[in-house]
């Protein structure tokens, strides 16, 4: 006889397998040129049945953007770097940002079909601004601790440094041609990817450093 947990994890397989053919089929071809036939196919189920658990294709992308999102906040918010100093904390938060996207090859292209997904369309709340504010409070503790040892700047804007960072490490993967053709490295090259590494996060490290007193 079946435990009650058994038909549970029997639905969970199959909706982390649909969502993992759908985020391969959303970053190879994109929100217009993916199939729901072929994510079907894939995940080894009915099309009728990834009708049924999201309701439309832009259903089931809304459901995988959150899942990524989900993945994104959540290392990041986990991240424990409190015996770190400030300086050492930040760049190990830093260089994560940098990492979830060198290290998943598929999460470049599938966050810039996102964006051009919220550009265009009003969506629902979402896990992204769920978490959004916990990594948030995460980095100006961070910020104001630093202030305090004398390493970052007094009265730091802790979402606008979210924003900034995340835009300055993660544009290596979302921005791959201007990158490309500005700096002469090849975006997919082991040595184009720790040069962007390195050069993002002192960058930004140094736009936070307290300015040396004379």
């Amino acid at each position: 006889m079946k435990s009650p947990a058994q038909p549970e994890a029997g639905k969970l397989n199959t909706l982390k397998r649909i969502l993992a053919a759908a985020r391969q089929a959303f970053s190879e071809h994109g929100l217009a040129g993916a199939r729901i036939d072929d994510i079907a196919h894939d995940a080894g189920v009915t099309k009728q049945l990834i009708h049924h658990y999201y309701g439309t294709k832009e259903g089931l992308f809304v459901a995988v953007l959150d899942e990524a999102s989900d993945q994104i906040m959540s290392e990041l918010v986990a991240l424990d770097v409190d015996s770190l100093s400030p300086t050492q904390a930040m760049r190990q938060v830093l260089n994560h940002f940098f990492d979830q996207y060198r290290d998943d090859p598929l999460m470049g292209s599938l966050a810039l079909e996102g964006i051009r997904y919220h550009d265009a369309h009003q969506t629902p709340r979402n896990h992204f601004l769920e978490l959004a504010p916990r990594l948030i409070d995460k980095l100006d503790a961070l910020l104001k601790r630093g202030a305090e040892t004398g390493e970052f700047k007094h009265g730091l804007d802790a979402p606008l440094f979210l924003a900034t960072a995340a835009l300055v490490t993660t544009g290596w993967f979302t921005n791959r041609y201007s990158t490309s053709a500005l700096t002469g490295l090849a975006t997919y090259s082991e040595e184009g990817l720790h040069v962007w590494r390195e050069h993002s996060v002192d960058f930004v490290l140094a736009s936070i450093a307290a300015t040396a007193r004379s």
